[in-house]
């Protein structure tokens, strides 16, 4: 009965946001300077995330950093020296990626958690900055700003399977490699689609950072 009632609230939310998203950009500012069949190669301007760590293997973790970050956005929150809150478009993909530790001997050493902490995200419209961002009312969503970034991306559909995911990911990696692209960060996972639409159409993505 719970799994049933979370999966009715993820729906629920997602129709919202699918629709709301037709007031918004499709997705975050970028540049496609290369293409090779499913593979892109993409310039990002910078962008702010809302992002909500939580634990759990992929599908149960996304659902449980989904529904926070969905409350914020649709008012759950507090405008910077007001006491109104504020409904905020949102940006497609929700992306999601094996949340990490930076050692603090070594700033540029990262290693990876316990393999089962997530972090998950929202991107947020490229017309809000950090000083103009509602802040969230809930305390495990942070508000982190990125610079602009060189992302290679793979594109493919199916549902939210992890292995898909890290076999998809491999391939990139592969590729990227054989190219001679120096990668500086680890696998992000997109998902652009509501839980409705039919696994063979939905658009799902791996994307991890190169150097420029």
């Amino acid at each position: 009965m719970v799994f049933i009632r979370a999966l009715i609230t993820v729906v629920l939310v997602w129709g919202a946001i699918m629709t709301s998203a037709a007031h918004a950009a499709e997705e975050p500012p970028h540049t496609v300077t290369f293409s090779a069949g499913s593979i892109e190669i993409r310039e990002y301007q910078p962008m702010i995330l809302a992002e909500v760590e939580v634990s759990g293997d992929m599908a149960a973790a996304g659902n449980r950093g989904f529904r926070p970050l969905a409350g914020f956005i649709f008012g759950d929150n507090q405008k910077p020296g007001e006491a109104s809150s504020a409904d905020i478009a949102m940006t497609a993909p929700v992306i999601q990626s094996r949340s990490e530790k930076i050692a603090m001997t070594s700033p540029v050493t990262q290693e990876r958690s316990d393999g089962e902490t997530w972090r998950v995200a929202f991107v947020m419209p490229p017309e809000w900055s950090m000083e103009t961002l509602p802040q969230p009312n809930d305390a495990r969503i942070e508000l982190r700003q990125l610079p602009a970034r060189r992302m290679a991306a793979i594109r493919f559909s199916g549902g939210p399977s992890e292995k898909r995911f890290q076999k998809k990911a491999k391939e990139l990696s592969d590729f990227l490699s054989q190219q001679g692209y120096e990668i500086i960060g680890e696998p992000i996972y997109a998902r652009y689609n509501p839980p409705w639409i039919p696994t063979f159409l939905r658009r799902n993505e791996v994307m991890i950072e190169i150097a420029r």
